[in-house]
């Protein structure tokens, strides 16, 4: 009972780590990444499909981004959905290819992407956190319900903050990593 609650808390935080490390990804840091236009969605014969499935995406160099469509008719709508995105890149058409050039980030710019990262580490926290305490709880039923002493429960608990500890850690690790990122200039 006790390891099958511990496995579960692990898995749920390796999760909320997961999940602040794909919102990461998706923050401009002023360099080309296929993974920024990961978000997007495009009108393909009326449905709306992930770009990733209508157009290959390649880095062409430090500050471009290259997307070339599979389905040379697609291209206008490509672009549209990448113009109609909250990103603020303006794709230049050739006809078969667009080249998106990926604009340096000013200070300010910088400064709110800071902001938007801590606030993604904090909601991971956050998520840990609750993980934690749900955890506890679970602990704590099963030792009214005889089936764990209350020293298990109490070692259990300190197994659960060690993992508490430790994914709270690498979700430092990742904000610090990324602000870095972000402010280099």
């Amino acid at each position: 009972m006790k390891n099958k609650i511990i496995k579960e808390t692990e898995d749920k935080m390796m999760k909320a780590v997961d999940v602040v490390r794909h919102e990461l990804v998706k923050i401009r840091t002023g360099k080309a990444t296929t993974a920024l236009l990961d978000g997007i969605k495009v009108e393909y014969y009326g449905s709306l499909v992930p770009i990733t499935q209508v157009a290959n995406i390649s880095v062409g160099d430090i500050h471009t981004l290259v997307v070339q469509p599979w389905d040379k008719s697609s291209v206008q709508s490509v672009e549209k959905a990448i113009l109609a995105s909250e990103l603020g890149l303006n794709p230049i058409n050739d006809g078969n290819v667009l080249r998106i050039p990926i604009p340096p980030l000013t200070e300010d710019r910088r400064k709110e992407l800071a902001k938007l990262v801590k606030k993604f580490g904090e909601e991971g926290k956050i998520a840990i956190r609750n993980v934690r305490r749900d955890a506890n709880e679970h602990l704590k039923k099963a030792e009214k319900q005889e089936h764990m002493p209350e020293d298990e429960r109490k070692k259990a608990e300190q197994e659960v903050q060690k993992l508490t500890d430790k994914y709270i850690k690498s979700i430092d690790d990742l904000l610090v990593h990324k602000e870095e990122e972000i402010m280099e200039v």
